[in-house]
């Protein structure tokens, strides 16, 4: 039986645009884990957001500090987190542009 992943308490600070990048996010999983320093970067394809989880550089060598591991929880924290992105730029162009 699948325990059901609750993600809250996402945040978005949004960075200028560069290479993909377009600002970092965190979040609050399952009440118990903080989720920090998350990468929000438009897909390939130009089309929505993917997430890219942090790593620790060690020499020439790259490890992830923490990632999802089961895909439908991957795409599940990337929707929500992708839902807020969208939230939150839709909102600063409506105020920019009144």
């Amino acid at each position: 039986m699948r325990q059901e992943t609750t993600i809250t308490e996402i945040q978005f600070v949004p960075v200028k645009p560069q290479d993909g990048l377009v600002g970092f996010a965190s979040f609050v999983l399952d009440e118990k884990y903080f989720v920090g320093s998350v990468a929000v970067r438009t897909h390939l394809n130009g089309v929505g957001y993917r997430l890219v989880y942090p790593a620790k550089k060690v020499g020439e060598k790259s490890f992830q500090t923490f990632h999802p591991i089961d895909l439908n929880t991957g795409k599940e924290i990337e929707e929500k987190v992708s839902a807020k992105v969208y939230e939150l730029l839709d909102e600063r162009y409506d105020k920019s542009s009144t």
